[in-house]
C-alpha cells in the first residue's frame, strides 16, 4: 500500500495513476487496509487526484475515496474534499461515470448529518439531476437527498432550493 501511494505521487502517467487507484480502491474493501491507507497519508494523496484533468483518474479517485469513506476516522479526513466533490458532480457531464462516482461518495458522506452543511450549495444541482438524469443518476441523487432530508436542519434548505 505504501508503494502504491508513493507511485501515485511520483507519476504523471494517467494509466499508472488509474491502475494504482483501482488497486487502492480494491484494497479498501478490508477495514484494516482502510486504517493503513489513512495512516500512510493516502487519503490526501488520493484526494489530490480529484483535481486531475483526466476523467478516468478522477473517477477512480472518487471510487477509492468512496470505499475508504466506510470508516468514520476516514470520513473525518475525507470531509475536506466534499466541496470539491460537489463541484465535480456539478461540472461533470450529465450521467457520466465521474458524476455517478461523486454522487456515490456524497451518499456515504451524508449518512450522518456531520457534513450536510458542506453540501448545501449543491442542493439545486441535485434537484436538477433528479429531473434531468438517467435512472442510475436519479437513484444516486435520491440517496443523497434522502440522507439530507433526515436532518431537520436541512428542511428549510431543501424546500427553498431554486431549481
Amino acid at each position: 500500500l505504501q508503494k502504491l501511494i508513493h507511485l501515485l505521487q511520483a507519476t504523471d502517467d494517467p494509466l499508472i495513476q488509474e491502475q494504482a487507484l483501482i488497486t487502492l480502491s480494491n484494497s479498501a474493501a478490508f477495514s484494516v487496509n482502510q486504517d493503513i491507507i489513512r495512516n500512510l497519508d493516502g487519503l490526501s494523496v488520493i484526494g489530490g487526484m480529484l483535481s486531475n484533468c483526466v476523467p478516468k483518474v478522477k473517477e477512480k479517485a472518487l471510487n477509492a475515496l468512496n470505499n475508504l469513506s466506510m470508516n468514520i476516522k476516514n470520513q473525518e479526513e475525507i470531509q475536506v474534499f466534499i466541496t470539491q466533490v460537489c463541484r465535480t458532480v456539478e461540472s461533470a457531464p450529465l450521467n457520466s461515470d465521474v458524476q455517478l462516482a461523486g454522487l456515490r461518495l456524497l451518499t456515504n458522506m451524508s449518512v450522518t448529518s456531520d457534513y450536510h452543511q458542506k453540501m448545501l450549495n449543491s442542493i439545486p444541482c441535485f434537484l436538477h439531476l433528479l429531473s434531468e438524469g438517467t435512472e442510475r443518476t436519479q437513484i444516486q441523487v435520491v440517496k443523497v437527498l434522502v440522507n439530507l432530508s433526515a436532518n431537520p436542519a436541512m428542511t428549510r434548505h431543501l424546500l427553498r432550493a431554486q431549481v
